[in-house]
């Protein structure tokens, strides 16, 4: 397996499963929030780069590796990757199980006096907590689930739909199982 993509819905486990996944593969991992967002900011998630700027920066990190796996969404503005992927992986969760699982990890990453009412982060956490429980139903936004479904089944490489909560490692192994 040289060209993974593990997309998903927001608390899934995505980000996750793509670094288990290059570790034991010995392959390099991507993030597609590390190019949709300016990441460096002092407080992350407010600056979007444009689409040409992403697909940029993904681009030279993808052209210089020879094997990867890539996480996150790329809908829309990542389409152009597609002939790439040799396999993808879709990861989705009950909304209340994401929605723990993000109020546990925006914790630990940032603290509650900064995703807490008054913090600096509080805002822009609430806008995306609210985004990410929604997740399951049509809007105008294209990241949702039924826009995902629309997009995987335009696929032409193997997809992978995993729609269970597993202990990491476990989740690792199924999509090793039925990939390697």
């Amino acid at each position: 397996m040289n060209h993974l993509h593990i997309l998903g819905a927001p608390g899934s486990g995505v980000t996750s499963l793509g670094k288990e996944l290059a570790q034991r593969l010995g392959i390099t991992h991507f993030d597609t929030d590390d190019y949709h967002w300016f990441t460096d900011d002092a407080l992350p998630y407010r600056r979007r780069r444009n689409p040409d700027h992403r697909r940029q920066l993904l681009s030279r990190d993808l052209d210089n590796h020879q094997k990867w796996v890539l996480s996150g969404s790329l809908c829309g503005w990542g389409d152009v990757y597609i002939p790439r992927f040799e396999k993808v992986v879709y990861l989705w969760l009950p909304a209340e199980v994401r929605e723990q699982r993000i109020r546990e990890r925006e914790l630990l990453r940032y603290g509650a006096d900064r995703i807490g009412p008054g913090g600096d982060l509080h805002v822009v956490f609430e806008k995306f907590l609210t985004w990410a429980t929604a997740y399951d139903e049509a809007g105008e936004n294209i990241r949702s689930r039924p826009k995902e479904m629309e997009w995987l089944a335009a696929l032409s490489c193997p997809v992978q739909k995993i729609e269970v909560e597993l202990p990491l490692a476990d989740l690792a192994d199924l999509v090793l199982a039925e990939f390697v």
